[in-house]
C-alpha cells in the first residue's frame, strides 16, 4: 500500500463526500480509490468510512483520523512548496473559478501574458456565476464579488468596481428616464440579476449623500448570469445596474445612457480567495499576484468613473 497516497485519498473523500469526485481530483481510477481505502482500513484495523449505495459518511474513528491526516498533508504540501518555489518554474494544473463577465471581459483577454510567463501551468477555468465549494470541487482559487461570506478561506482584495444605473437609448426614447429611484417600482421596466443559489433578485441599491435606498422592483426580465444581464440591458429591455467599466465605451458613444446620476450605487468589491492549504502553492501564488495586476486596471479606487 502507498500509505501517503492512501492518506491523500482518504482526506479527499472525507472532504468531497464521494469516492468518484475524490478519485477525479487525484486523477486516479475509482477502483483505485476504493482499494486504497480498503487497504488503509485493513492496515489500521478500523472502519474509517461507512458506505451505502447512495452516500458515504465518516465514522467517529475516521473523523479523528481525518483531522490528523489533513494536518499532515498540509504540512507536506507546504514543505514541498517551500523547497520548490525558489528552484523550479511553477507547473501543473491550476483550477480557477470566476464569474462570466469578469472572465470574458477582463481575465481571458489578458491571459496570453500569464501563459507567456508561466508556460508550464495548465489552467482550468470554471466560468460561472454560481457559488462554488472550493474544497469539495477541487478548486484552487476563486474570483468573486460582493461581501466575504466564507471566513475559512484566505482572501485578497483585487479591486472595487463601480456600478452604473443605465439603459439603452432605445428604451429611453420610448419610456423616458426616472427622476427618482422609487419610480422604478411602478413606472419602468427593470432588468434584474437573480441569485442562482436562492432564486431571489438582487435589489437595486442607491446612495445620495447620507440617504440610501434599496429598490425591489418587479423585473420585466431577470437573469442569473452576468454576461446575459449586460446583453439584456444593451438590447433595450429595461433599466438596470451593471459594472460601469463594461459599458464605458457605449456610454461615451451615446448608445447607452446613465440614469439617476445623482444616485450612485455602492461600489462592488472583488476578491480572490483560496483555501489555507494553498497559501504556499507556487501555482496559486503566481496566479494571485498576476490577477492583482490585471484587475488594477478596473479599480475604481485608483481611477473612479467609467474608465
Amino acid at each position: 500500500m502507498d500509505h501517503l497516497l492512501a492518506l491523500r485519498m482518504f482526506v479527499r473523500i472525507a472532504e468531497a463526500g464521494t469516492f468518484g469526485r475524490a478519485a477525479d481530483q487525484l486523477a486516479l481510477p475509482r477502483s483505485t480509490a476504493s482499494k486504497l481505502i480498503q487497504d488503509l482500513e485493513e492496515h489500521l484495523g478500523t472502519k474509517l468510512i461507512h458506505r451505502t449505495t447512495r452516500s458515504i459518511t465518516v465514522t467517529p474513528e475516521g473523523a479523528q483520523y481525518y483531522e490528523r491526516a489533513r494536518r499532515l498533508i498540509i504540512d507536506l504540501e507546504e514543505m514541498d512548496a517551500a523547497a520548490r518555489q525558489t528552484r523550479a518554474q511553477p507547473r501543473g494544473r491550476l483550477r480557477v473559478d470566476i464569474g462570466s463577465i469578469l472572465a470574458n471581459q477582463i481575465l481571458l483577454p489578458a491571459l496570453p501574458q500569464f501563459q507567456e510567463a508561466y508556460p508550464d501551468i495548465e489552467l482550468r477555468l470554471g466560468v460561472s456565476d454560481r457559488p462554488s465549494d472550493l474544497v469539495s470541487e477541487g478548486i484552487d482559487c476563486v474570483i468573486r464579488g460582493g461581501p466575504l461570506a466564507d471566513t475559512t478561506l484566505i482572501a485578497r482584495k483585487l479591486c472595487e468596481m463601480e456600478f452604473i444605473t443605465c439603459c439603452h437609448t432605445s428604451y429611453l426614447a420610448q419610456h423616458g428616464g426616472p427622476a427618482h429611484p422609487r419610480e422604478l417600482e411602478t413606472q419602468h421596466r427593470v432588468v434584474a440579476y437573480f441569485s442562482s443559489l436562492t432564486g431571489k433578485a438582487h435589489p437595486l441599491r442607491f446612495v445620495r449623500g447620507d440617504e440610501s435606498i434599496d429598490i425591489n422592483a418587479h423585473a420585466a426580465v431577470a437573469v442569473n448570469e452576468s454576461t446575459a444581464h449586460l446583453s439584456a440591458l444593451t438590447a433595450g429591455l429595461g433599466i438596470g445596474q451593471t459594472f460601469a467599466w463594461f459599458v464605458r465605451d457605449r456610454v461615451a458613444s451615446g448608445d447607452m445612457v446613465r440614469v439617476l446620476g445623482e444616485w450612485q450605487p455602492p461600489r462592488h468589491p472583488l476578491h480572490i480567495m483560496y483555501p489555507p492549504n494553498r497559501h504556499l502553492n507556487a501555482k496559486v501564488r503566481v496566479f494571485v499576484d498576476w490577477a492583482v495586476q490585471v484587475f488594477a486596471a478596473v479599480d475604481a479606487r485608483v481611477s473612479p468613473g467609467t474608465r
